[in-house]
């Protein structure tokens, strides 16, 4: 109960009730009760009160009898509290008298009113006529939660120092093999620490404040070790638990730098391994637009795969980056190391990916210059090979015109499409670069092959183009050329038609006199030289389209038409113009006659 005797020694009551008592749970009790107390206070004995007034006195001696056997060297003094119902004087004198020597204490038989005599009040409960305020459920609540913090607490502190202790010694194999068989206490130490803040709050809050505003009482105070053993236990425990979390740390910065390096290594393995063979494999350019698409598509699956990948490396480089911040020196040499290899690999594989892309775009594009190039020479050679039928000069000049256009279209596709090329050849010279020490040399060379044999290919069907353009425009010149000499001639004939009327209508004079007749005789004589001029120079036109229409091979439209007419108006030019010299010679006979009369 808390209560001490004069000498102050720890009073231990024994209730007996009117049921049978268990004389070997009792003992266990008292070994139990007596084993709470330091060796200190049992020195100085134990007053034993055994409450038998509601028991028989063949059981109150029984207990008296065990005293001696449990703790004959504590007990200096033990009460028997009898009943209002007397048992026989004598008898209990003589048995407590008889036994007096081997006991080892003394027994007195008291009623309840007068343990005053021996105990003071103030050390007494009510039960006895004391003052001393005790709660014995409350004390035991108190005691069980004591006993379970002290079997958790060292428990749990056997365990935090195998596990302390076990990863500050020996290989760092042996560290994590120990931390992993004995990582995780069997209790929660936040738990036990909180359990054993509010139990040592409890014992000093009752020990200075009281219970319910009465005396102060400590049944589990300094001399019963109460306190002292819960603070060295709390102090134990904060420091057995600093050292786990800082294990726990230690152990969580290792295992977070093994999850980091071993997803490192994942990815580093990844793209050196299998995203590496993929883009090993992937080395054609295609030879037509279809082709680079689709292996434009199959790149970029191959992309796809490596984004995932690449999106690892970004969240690794953030976690790396991250301990790092954290300032921890052990292991920067070794983040850093990881950091630079990851970075190097993805880098590496991302300058890969693009410069792979961009090959492909650049054959795309060269095969899309190659194929409108090729429509262009295709759509030139259709037109070339239609026979041209124009109606005129205009149409034919028109028609040249649109020739000379595509053929200069065709020159500057064939430009672009060796621009391009040249742009592709130098890129895939450098495939070499990163060819993960792959032979690169057929691959490069089916490609080099290829492009420059769409390029000849090109260039000879362009040159085809060229020389039947220069035929073409030669044959168009040469019918511009018929075109206008027809034109000339059928110009030549009205010329000469209008030199005919005039002879008719405005060559009538004759003169009057000699000279006058000769003048207009030579005036006649040139006025003829005009006409025939006029008609050798039709008839030189129309032997031209002749000779034209040979070459073009097509029949002369001017023999037929021209010509005649052209004949017609000058033999009838020559009879009239005939006609007129005589006039003016015989004009000019008959002017010289009359002056001679």
């Amino acid at each position: 109960t808390g209560g001490k005797d004069r000498r102050s020694g720890l009073i231990l009551t024994i209730p007996l009730c009117l049921e049978q008592t268990s004389m070997d749970e009792l003992s266990v009790t008292l070994d139990y009760l007596l084993s709470i107390p330091s060796e200190k206070c049992k020195a100085r004995g134990f007053t034993v009160i055994v409450d038998g007034r509601k028991s028989q006195w063949n059981v109150v001696k029984t207990v008296v009898l065990m005293l001696q056997n449990v703790v004959p060297a504590e007990v200096s003094l033990v009460c028997v509290v009898k009943p209002d119902e007397f048992w026989d004087k004598k008898v209990t004198h003589f048995c407590f008298w008889k036994e007096k020597d081997r006991l080892g204490f003394e027994v007195i038989l008291v009623s309840a009113n007068k343990l005053t005599r021996y105990i003071e009040p103030c050390q007494l409960t009510e039960d006895f006529g004391g003052t001393l305020t005790y709660d014995h459920m409350d004390w035991l609540n108190k005691r069980l939660v004591f006993e379970k913090f002290t079997k958790e607490s060292t428990s749990l502190l056997d365990e935090l120092a195998l596990i302390n202790n076990g990863s500050d010694k020996g290989t760092q194999q042996e560290k994590e093999r120990s931390i992993d068989l004995n990582f995780l206490p069997s209790v929660d130490p936040e738990t036990v620490l909180q359990t054993g803040h509010e139990l040592l709050s409890e014992l000093q809050q009752r020990r200075f404040n009281g219970s319910d505003g009465g005396v102060s009482w400590s049944p589990m105070d300094d001399e019963l070790l109460a306190q002292p053993q819960v603070m060295k236990l709390l102090d134990s425990l904060r420091e057995q638990y600093t050292r786990y979390q800082e294990v726990c740390r230690q152990r969580s910065k290792r295992t977070q730098l093994e999850e980091i390096q071993q997803k490192v290594m994942q990815v580093v393995n990844w793209l050196e391994g299998p995203g590496s063979e993929q883009l090993r494999t992937q080395w054609g350019i295609g030879d037509s637009i279809r082709a680079s698409q689709a292996l434009q598509q199959k790149h970029e699956e191959i992309e796809s795969q490596h984004s995932e990948w690449f999106a690892v490396y970004v969240e690794l480089n953030q976690q790396i980056a991250a301990l790092l911040n954290a300032g921890d020196e052990e292991d920067l040499v070794e983040l850093k190391a990881l950091q630079q290899q990851l970075s190097d690999v993805c880098y590496r594989q991302a300058s890969q990916l693009e410069f792979r892309q961009n090959l492909l775009q650049a054959a795309l594009e060269f095969h899309s210059v190659a194929q409108d190039l090729s429509q262009q020479l295709d759509g030139l050679l259709g037109m070339l090979c239609v026979d041209v039928a124009p109606a005129d000069g205009a149409s034919i000049q028109q028609t040249l015109k649109l020739l000379e256009e595509k053929l200069k279209s065709v020159d500057l596709g064939l430009q672009g499409l060796r621009e391009k090329g040249q742009s592709l050849l130098d890129q895939i010279s450098n495939q070499a670069s990163w060819a993960y020490g792959k032979d690169v040399t057929i691959e490069n060379k089916e490609n080099v092959d290829h492009i420059q044999g769409v390029m000849e290919d090109m260039q000879l069907r362009k040159q085809r183009c060229e020389d039947m353009v220069d035929v073409r425009r030669l044959k168009m010149l040469q019918m511009v050329q018929l075109f206008k000499c027809e034109e000339d001639a059928a110009q030549a004939v009205e010329w000469l038609s209008e030199l005919l009327d005039a002879l008719l209508k405005t060559h009538i004079r004759l003169g009057d006199d000699v000279q006058e007749t000769k003048v207009l005789l030579e005036k006649h004589r040139k006025f003829v030289d005009v006409a025939q001029s006029t008609y050798d120079y039709g008839r030189q036109l129309l032997q031209a389209t002749v000779v034209l229409c040979q070459s073009l091979r097509c029949t002369s439209r001017s023999s037929g038409d021209t010509l005649p007419r052209l004949n017609r108006v000058w033999k009838q030019f020559t009879i009239t113009s005939e006609e007129r010299v005589h006039r003016l010679e015989t004009a000019v006979a008959f002017h010289s006659s009359a002056e001679k009369v």
